[in-house]
């Protein structure tokens, strides 16, 4: 990879860090306050079934997890394993796109 490639990389990285920072944050909270409030698993998901707000909220939460962890994944799989190369970007794309399916299959799952 080129310098220019490593440093978007690098900011895609820092950029959804920084998603998943308020992201996890949202979450943590939102479950903290509807427990606290005494609320079960059934009355939360009743409230956020069909809610357009947060399925939005957590197709950011999904997208910034699979642009997140593959590049995070890449360095420790050229420094362990000494894997470089299209074939380990290809099976990072692979793992990113897994994150996605699954990750988006839950949420609509909930939400739909």
């Amino acid at each position: 990879m080129s310098y220019r490639s490593d440093t978007k990389l690098w900011l895609a990285q820092r950029a959804s860090a920084g998603v998943l920072a308020v992201c996890v944050t949202v979450h943590l909270v939102t479950i903290v306050y509807a427990v606290r409030g005494g609320l079960t698993a059934a009355e939360i998901f009743a409230r956020t079934r069909g809610s357009v707000g947060w399925l939005a909220f957590y197709t950011v939460f999904v997208l910034a997890v699979a642009v997140h962890a593959p590049i995070g994944l890449r360095p420790v799989l050229t420094e362990w394993l000494g894997w470089r190369g299209r074939s380990r970007d290809v099976v990072l794309f692979i793992f990113a796109t897994a994150l996605v399916w699954m990750g988006m299959r839950a949420v609509l799952t909930v939400f739909a």
